[in-house]
């Protein structure tokens, strides 16, 4: 990976904050030097004891924690800011790679520092490239970092609607030059609303622009995303074109603790509903690539985490946000983790008056978490009771049980600092599995006939851990050494050596069958296709 110094996968780091609707806000957003990027928290939700307060967590904020970690540093210099013209002639200190960058695309808009009025969101994403054409000559200027334009990355991190200025920036080519956009080498969302927002079960009105939030109106979005053609055709905007930005390269993190976001007084939560993390919608809050043949592409990572959308208990200023965003940025190896369903058992009662021509409905709900080993934090954790579950019907699976029955689950990045740190030669963490029983239906009525609400058709924990081969390279799958072991067989340490199967781009697959031994039930494979991560093509 080259030497401590010039490490090539420590590049600046540019924040994006999210939306401010109010004057009071955006001027709040001017006032802070990092817009919230520099906000820790002490409490975390999950107690055992409901009469105790939650308990005591410290994060101490991104900006903290990248500088402790891994040695990251602000720009501000004297009082001044990165773009001030005076910031050059009183900067003590030449700008390195590991820089945290604020763009402070609400300056103009405030009243303390600006005119009070809010430009146009195609504004704020030709600045962001402006921005990083201008980090890139700082940073290439200053010799010790023996870095040339051609060769110099940076890493886009935003929260909420910065997502989406930096993904107008990213796919619309009026709002981007190819200069600026080759030199974005990854780009991380906290809670963005990749398909807008939606109130009431409805979308934004275009037509209400109190305070720019018809930003988040799907046509108007479409406009600025430039894709209108596959909004026409499929009526979401959650789409990146592959032709733009490699999806690969984009993480989501999504929130789904509605009940502790308190903007509005609660109103928010209320008016967004189940499913959300207070004001965007699970289900908008990923996003997938496009394909230049007009044909969707591969879902970009995603992973998600309890927490709200902003404040005390926000997805910012997280243990489990950092984590995310830290592994995703300097991490070691990727794993995709699918489930793949080979057969679905229906109640034999069910079964019957499905083979006598009955129609049978059911919704199976499919639950994810995973931890690292030795952490008290999931990487991802998607459970029925906060509707982050992946989702299959029965319908779907009998008309084309090898496609459907196909989910992508969720995306962990894994780093090498944890075992150098802990002295063990693997990277180990744990997935739980869950397939919740379904509320099945005969002709559209209950079946309530040995139904137990809450129940599993299948529910284990496996723990999984392997050893990544030594100097890989990009299209070089290696030799991975893969063990694992399912805890529902009284084994708490992987003891099950499994050989990956060998797949195209430098991948690696592993599937860990799993299968109920009861009726109703299921029967499949968990399915990690693994591979390196931060490598340099042709070297390590």
């Amino acid at each position: 990976m080259g030497s401590e110094t010039h490490d090539p996968r420590f590049m600046p780091v540019i924040y994006v904050r999210g939306f401010a609707m109010s004057r009071g806000e955006i001027d709040d957003t001017t006032a802070d030097p990092f817009c919230g990027f520099n906000l820790g928290s002490t409490v975390y939700r999950a107690v055992p004891d409901k009469d105790r307060a939650p308990r005591k967590y410290v994060f101490e904020s991104p900006v903290v924690r990248l500088a402790s970690d891994f040695g990251y540093r602000d720009v501000y210099e004297d009082g001044y800011d990165l773009l001030d013209p005076e910031w050059e002639a009183n900067a003590k200190n030449k700008l390195t790679r590991r820089s945290i960058v604020i763009y402070r695309y609400y300056d103009e808009a405030s009243t303390l520092l600006g005119n009070a009025t809010t430009p146009p969101i195609e504004t704020f994403a030709k600045k962001l490239g402006e921005l990083i054409l201008k980090v890139r000559d700082l940073v290439c200027k200053n010799e010790e970092n023996e870095l040339a334009p051609a060769d110099f990355r940076c890493y886009l991190v935003a929260h909420s609607m910065g997502g989406l200025v930096c993904r107008a920036f990213l796919q619309n080519p009026k709002l981007g030059s190819a200069e600026a956009l080759a030199c974005v080498d990854k780009f991380f969302t906290y809670a963005t609303p990749h398909n807008g927002i939606d109130l009431l079960g409805g979308n934004v009105p275009k037509w209400l622009n109190v305070g720019d939030t018809a930003n988040f109106n799907r046509e108007r979005m479409a406009d600025y995303l430039a894709v209108k053609p596959a909004f026409k055709e499929t009526e979401r905007v959650d789409w990146i074109p592959e032709s733009r930005f490699p999806s690969s390269r984009v993480f989501c993190l999504v929130g789904t603790n509605r009940l502790d976001y308190e903007a509005a007084f609660g109103a928010s939560r209320t008016f967004v509903g189940h499913g959300s993390d207070g004001l965007v919608r699970i289900e908008n809050a990923t996003t997938k690539g496009w394909k230049s043949g007009g044909q969707p592409g591969e879902p970009c990572a995603k992973a998600f985490t309890y927490r709200a959308h902003s404040g005390f208990f926000g997805i910012v200023n997280s243990e489990e946000g950092y984590q995310n965003l830290s592994r995703f940025l300097f991490g070691d190896v990727r794993a995709d983790i699918h489930v793949d369903f080979d057969d679905i058992r229906l109640p034999k009662a069910v079964a019957d008056a499905e083979e006598d021509g009955a129609k049978v409905g059911a919704l199976y709900q499919v639950e994810l978490l995973a931890s690292p080993r030795g952490k008290l934090w999931y990487l991802t954790r998607r459970v029925a009771e906060e509707d982050s579950v992946a989702c299959l019907s029965h319908a779907d699976w009998r008309r084309a049980p090898k496609k459907e029955g196909r989910l992508y689950l969720s995306t962990v990045f894994l780093s090498n600092r944890a075992r150098v740190n802990e002295g063990r030669p693997s990277l180990a963490y744990s997935v739980t599995l869950g397939v919740r029983v379904p509320d099945y239906e005969i002709e559209k009525k209950l079946w309530f006939d040995q139904h137990y609400e809450g129940g599993y058709l299948f529910r284990d924990s496996v723990v999984v851990e392997l050893v990544p081969p030594q100097n890989q390279t990009e299209g070089d799958e290696g030799e991975w050494a893969v063990k694992y072991a399912w805890q529902g067989k009284a084994v708490s340490v992987a003891d099950t050596p499994i050989s990956p199967k060998a797949l195209s781009k430098g991948r690696v697959e592993v599937s860990l069958p799993f299968a109920s031994e009861t009726t109703p039930g299921v029967r499949g494979k968990l399915r990690f296709v693994l591979s390196a991560w931060n490598v340099a093509p042709g070297g390590s």
